[in-house]
């Protein structure tokens, strides 16, 4: 696959924000090499279009597989295996948030409530046992609202979000009044 500039670009831009994320560089490249070209690419053309060890490719789709970002495919005549993005954003927004809900968030929940259910968490200073407790909460409340809004279909989260402004702005006129 010959890449235009502005593709190259995308690719380079996503692996960066992909680094900053914690995601590996070259699995975020692979992922938006995938999402712009919309078609099941074998990972030795994806290895050439990017320039990458063939290896690298093969442990980055591992890593998208587990995500369930990227699925297998085949195309016909072809015995290799292919893989595949959807080019839904709001598809691919959903298994990102429930994937990082499942790695770090609920994680995260179970070790407080731990915290909270221990002997030892009398011992804690009064300040940190609330603090724990209000980060528990806090997750709590949040992952309740995560989940109601990925119980959303893609239009009605677009206009949520599009009616942002507007509740701020409505919030702000009741506090002053």
């Amino acid at each position: 696959m010959e890449l235009t500039p502005i593709s190259e670009r995308f690719i380079l831009h996503w692996g960066e924000m992909g680094a900053r994320w914690g995601v590996n560089r070259s699995v975020a490249q692979i992922h938006a090499l995938l999402y712009l070209a919309g078609c099941p690419m074998a990972a030795d053309e994806i290895a050439e279009t990017l320039s990458v060890a063939r290896s690298n490719v093969s442990m980055s789709l591992k890593e998208l597989l587990a995500w369930r970002l990227v699925k297998l495919s085949h195309v016909m005549g072809d015995r290799r295996d292919h893989f595949e993005t959807s080019g839904d954003v709001w598809e691919l927004f959903k298994l990102i948030v429930e994937g990082r809900k499942q790695r770090e968030v609920e994680p995260t929940l179970t070790i407080l409530g731990e915290f909270l259910a221990s002997p030892d968490f009398a011992g804690e200073t009064p300040e940190a046992r609330q603090r724990i407790q209000e980060t528990r909460e806090f997750i709590r409340v949040l992952t309740v609202w995560a989940d109601e809004m990925l119980r959303q279909e893609p239009e009605t989260l677009m206009k949520l979000l599009k009616m942002g402004a507007k509740v701020r702005n409505f919030v702000r006129r009741e506090k002053e009044e």
